[in-house]
């Protein structure tokens, strides 16, 4: 059968390895690299369940499960959300096909949809970022729940017409189910995610009541909520403008570890993470008025021109020594913070 989801996730053994996983109609295949013939193994699908997110690996971030009928357990790990989302909700598509007796299919290609080969996806999807001229995110109520950064459906069709982008409303639905089963746009509310799990031809709805967002948006949804979890929420509503590993120095011991960082905007934040994996980060840096800059000579004294040492000095004068592994990545990282904690509060 012809595949109809490709992408990487972990193994199914004991040790995490990367692999070439491809989703069928009945099953999933995975391969030890995308140009095998043979896959290593299959997991039919019939009969199984799917858990995510897997919390049997404490310190794995976006890991999902497969029970077998057979209580075979299968555990797979993406490499961003949006990537497991995407991959939950085609497992789950086609699980529910199986059941159904009907064929399932992610009608994510040209061929499929009849996409005009002149249409370029990942162009339309800048364009629709665009601050000025594209589409404006705004935080929507609905059930008593509030949907930051995000936008309803029938706001995209509009944006495609007036940007003459497609030729009418049905077009637009088109080329807007293509944008989110290729990723660009996400789902946001039980509205959305129904049309999406659903076997329809095209999963976006042109309703003002459906919602979605970009990927790298900083959305997040929150219901009634204390003082305290508003203000713990606030530090991730920012966009992701840079994420990478740096080595940085602890406040007790003064030892270096390696560590993921993901910077914010608007509000600024420097989050770092255990790169082994866990979802929450170890901690955070709030940026705005920081003082950001390149030393010559590390805590300890050592001359450190070929080590990359940077500093960052918070409003509060709390002290971070991070290094990079390069003098273009130190420089770029500055630059980025500085950029970042001029905006937000």
């Amino acid at each position: 059968p012809v595949p109809k989801r490709l992408g990487t996730a972990g193994s199914v053994f004991n040790t995490w390895k990367p692999m070439w996983v491809v989703l069928l109609e009945d099953g999933i295949e995975f391969y030890k690299k995308k140009s095998d013939n043979s896959p290593k193994g299959m997991i039919p699908l019939k009969g199984s369940t799917l858990t995510s997110p897997c919390q049997d690996f404490g310190k794995r971030m976006f890991v999902f499960k497969i029970t077998t009928t057979k209580q075979q357990d299968h555990f797979f790990q993406a490499a961003f959300l949006e990537e497991r989302d995407a991959w939950v909700r085609d497992i789950k598509k086609a699980t529910k096909c199986i059941e159904g007796g009907q064929k399932f299919s992610r009608k994510s290609t040209r061929r499929s949809i009849r996409l005009p080969e002149t249409i370029d996806l990942g162009a339309l999807y800048l364009s629709m970022k665009d601050t000025e001229k594209g589409i404006k995110e705004l935080n929507l109520e609905k059930d008593k729940k509030i949907f930051n950064h995000c936008f309803t459906g029938s706001c995209v069709i509009d944006w495609l017409v007036s940007k003459q982008s497609v030729r009418n409303r049905q077009e637009g639905l088109m080329i807007a189910s293509s944008l989110l089963n290729e990723g660009y746009l996400q789902p946001a509310g039980d509205m959305s995610k129904n049309a999406v799990d659903g076997t329809a031809e095209n999963p976006f709805l042109d309703n003002p009541d459906a919602f979605y967002y970009f990927p790298d948006s900083g959305f997040f949804c929150e219901e009634n909520s204390s003082d305290d979890d508003v203000i713990l929420k606030e530090e991730f509503r920012g966009v992701i403008i840079k994420q990478g590993c740096l080595l940085k120095q602890g406040h007790r011991r003064k030892n270096w570890k390696v560590r993921k960082f993901i910077l914010r905007e608007d509000p600024a934040y420097l989050h770092y993470y255990d790169p082994a994996g866990g979802e929450d980060p170890l901690g955070a840096v709030r940026l705005r008025g920081c003082v950001v800059t390149s030393v010559e000579s590390n805590p300890d004294g050592r001359k450190s021109e070929e080590e990359n040492l940077f500093e960052i000095i918070t409003a509060d004068e709390v002290h971070y020594f991070l290094q990079a592994a390069t003098p273009k990545e130190r420089t770029d990282w500055i630059k980025a913070i500085q950029v970042a904690s001029r905006t937000g509060k």
